[in-house]
């Protein structure tokens, strides 16, 4: 029976290096597909742990069982009027049935339901052995890993997104036989390329990740290493007397590149100082994955470090080495500062009229003129300096003509800022050219200045009405212009920077800004009904309920500063111990007025309120009416929502005491003008009878 036991199981692909940004993604699809493999198996088992450096996948299994539990099968005859003649003796059909189960009619079970009774073969299926089922498992999770272009090595058929150069499927003490892409499975693994390159007799599948740091000086463990890099750099900055700048995504690469982490210290000349610190500090981390080192103020300090892959005899040597390779680009920065600040900024406008930004819609001087028109109509209106908004609008895309953006990409705006003020433009103005890029991506911080903002709207809006106009739109899951993107940022700026604006009036303005043969105006509202459903994505994301949004957008508000009000109003109604019934009215309205032929007469006449419930119910909208309205047209919905609430019980008095739809058509039609006002009055806020339970 020791036989039988749980065991552990370890499973390890061993490679030539893997792309480092792909090898957290393909870890955990590696191990989602052995959890999946196993669950389908109906092998149910202890904790599972996956692993990942720059040479392995690896997934450790604990307590799997030796066998899959077997399996108790019915199987279906013919049903018992069938398969019995008058004597009682056997038909053909149940004695066919017997033949092809291997039995005998009289070892067959009757089975009697509400749809009738068969005869029914019971027997049980074994499990199959676990050390049969794993290489199919395995192969499976392989073949769905997330690899867009799988490569082929030496003259084998195999394809992987790197050479295999090892595969372990240890099972408790026992080897699984099986070959994997190739190459044959066994129980050693391998170590450091260059510490311990000699393999590793793997002893038992718990013992691997303590074996392979000891024997191997591999730290399998992608988050422990990850840590271990963290705390490495962090400790390091202290001695410099600076703190690291880790940012998430480059610490997950860092840790992707290397299986034993020695985290070092880099310096380099205090001139470089002078170049503005983002162009530094992208050029240490994009180029060369080194964290920067920041004072206590935040601002850059001569240093950096780099995490090696090993433990060099001569650190000073590989100090020596990585400050060699980044003196170079930081001088080519240096030399694009100096070199852009010659001519101001101003004078590259001319040099848009050559830049084309899409070939329909013009080019970036054409794009910046009606941008600026633009942004001069928001900022008029409220919301900042008019003439700081063309400015702006008009030099935000003159730094893409500088040779440090034409170099570094990715800091379009950002040196925008810089160049504007050695140009001594206003300060808002140069906020806003790196500002107009904002928010980059959800969760990014949004434009501080009213400048900024009426530049970021006018952008997006300008970009989405051109190329929707154009008919590049987005498709399915192609969205080459970010537009998705656009619009979320025009909402959240609209929204979380409280600004009162009518979007689809923005939309119409933009639209004029084109050139006629565009037709710009023909896409005013596809625009606005694809920047509202992103609008729903973005309620999704914060908990609010999706009947909340339709009822809301069933009265199509414009401003999204105005729709978000009533959502949150709406959802803060939905508390109230009169929501439930006051929701279930609005259904009963909405479900009779429809069932009207006839146009209600425009005012509820009083002499026509025969019943006690309806006279109550029609005086009470009136006091209400009068105090919840003015509250409305101000945005305060939860004040006049909170109003409302007092209107539970009249109303279901009124439908618990008056007949609607009486005989006599004035009283009817009449009870139905009072509820059209009932309704009217909540639809100026949302359509409550869209609300769930």
């Amino acid at each position: 029976m020791a036989d039988l036991a749980p065991r552990d199981l370890l499973i390890e692909i061993g490679t030539e290096e893997l792309p480092p940004k792909a090898l957290s993604a393909l870890a955990e699809a590696f191990e989602q597909g052995i959890r999946a493999g196993l669950e389908k198996a109906g092998l149910a088992s202890g904790a599972i742990q996956g692993f990942a450096t720059p040479r392995r996948l690896a997934v450790l299994i604990e307590q799997l069982p030796t066998r899959q539990p077997d399996r108790p099968l019915e199987r279906r005859g013919p049903a018992l009027s069938a398969a019995f003649g008058p004597d009682g003796n056997p038909t053909k059909a149940a004695e066919g049935f017997a033949r092809s189960c291997g039995v005998t009619v009289a070892d067959l079970q009757r089975r009697e339901t509400d749809k009738g009774a068969w005869l029914v073969h019971l027997s049980v299926e074994p499990g199959a052995a676990t050390v049969d089922l794993i290489p199919s498992i395995v192969e499976t999770a392989l073949a769905g890993l997330p690899i867009p272009k799988r490569m082929r090595w030496g003259d084998r058929d195999d394809e992987f997104v790197r050479p295999v150069q090892w595969v372990v499927l240890l099972f408790g003490d026992e080897v699984i036989p099986a070959t994997i892409l190739g190459v044959a499975a066994g129980r050693e693994t391998h170590g450091h390329r260059f510490h311990r390159p000699q393999p590793i007799r793997l002893t038992a599948p718990a013992d691997y990740a303590r074996q392979l740091t000891s024997e191997g000086q591999v730290i399998a463990d992608f988050a422990a290493r990850r840590a271990a890099i963290r705390a490495q750099a962090e400790a390091v900055a202290t001695e410099l007397r600076g703190a690291a700048v880790i940012k998430p995504e480059l610490l997950d690469e860092v840790t992707a590149l290397v299986e034993w982490p020695v985290a070092l210290a880099g310096n380099f000349e205090r001139r470089f100082l002078n170049v503005p610190a983002e162009a530094l500090i992208s050029t240490m981390q994009d180029n060369q994955r080194y964290f920067p080192v920041v004072d206590t103020q935040g601002w850059l300090l001569p240093h950096f470090i780099t995490i090696a892959n090993l433990e060099s005899r001569d650190p000073a040597q590989v100090r020596a080495g990585n400050e060699r390779v980044i003196r170079p680009r930081f001088s080519d920065a240096e030399f694009f500062w100096n070199q852009d600040r010659k001519q101001p900024l101003a004078a590259r406008m001319e040099g848009l009229k050559q830049m084309v930004f899409q070939q329909r819609l013009g080019t970036l001087a054409d794009k910046s003129g009606r941008v600026a028109a633009l942004a001069r109509f928001i900022a008029g209106h409220g919301h900042g300096n008019a003439d700081g908004a063309d400015r702006a609008a008009r030099l935000a895309k003159c730094d893409l003509l500088t040779q440090m953006v034409q170099e570094f990409p990715e800091l379009q705006g950002v040196m925008g800022r810089y160049y504007a003020l050695h140009d001594q433009e206003a300060s808002e103005v140069a906020q806003a050219l790196e500002e107009q890029y904002l928010p980059r991506f959800a969760g990014d911080r949004l434009p501080q200045t009213a400048t900024g903002r009426a530049l970021a709207l006018a952008e997006r809006l300008d970009t989405l009405i051109g190329i929707f106009a154009i008919g590049q739109g987005p498709s399915g899951t192609k969205d080459p212009f970010a537009l998705r993107r656009a619009a979320l940022g025009v909402l959240r700026i609209l929204i979380e920077s409280e600004l009162d604006l009518d979007l689809f009036d923005l939309l119409e303005r933009a639209a004029a800004g084109f050139e006629p043969a565009v037709r710009a105006d023909h896409v005013v509202e596809t625009v606005f009904e694809f920047v509202m459903d992103r609008l729903r994505g973005y309620y999704l994301e914060q908990g609010v309920r999706p009947d909340t949004f339709e009822a809301v957008l069933d009265c199509r508000p414009t401003r999204p500063l105005d729709f978000d009000r009533r959502a949150r109003a709406v959802g803060a109604f939905r508390e109230l111990p009169e929501a439930a019934s006051l929701a279930a009215a609005n259904k009963r309205i909405r479900n009779l007025l429809k069932k009207v032929e006839t146009v209600l007469p425009f005012e509820v006449r009083p002499d026509l309120l025969v019943e006690e419930a309806e006279q109550a119910l029609a005086g009470r909208l009136v006091e209400l009416s009068s105090e919840a309205i003015p509250l409305m047209e101000a945005g305060l919905y939860p004040e006049a929502l909170g109003r409302l609430a007092r209107l539970r019980e009249p109303v279901d008095a009124f439908f618990d005491q008056v007949l609607v739809m009486a005989e006599d058509p004035m009283l009817r039609d009449n009870r139905l003008a009072l509820l059209n006002e009932l309704s009217s009055l909540f639809l100026r806020v949302a359509d409550f009878s869209r609300l769930q339970d």
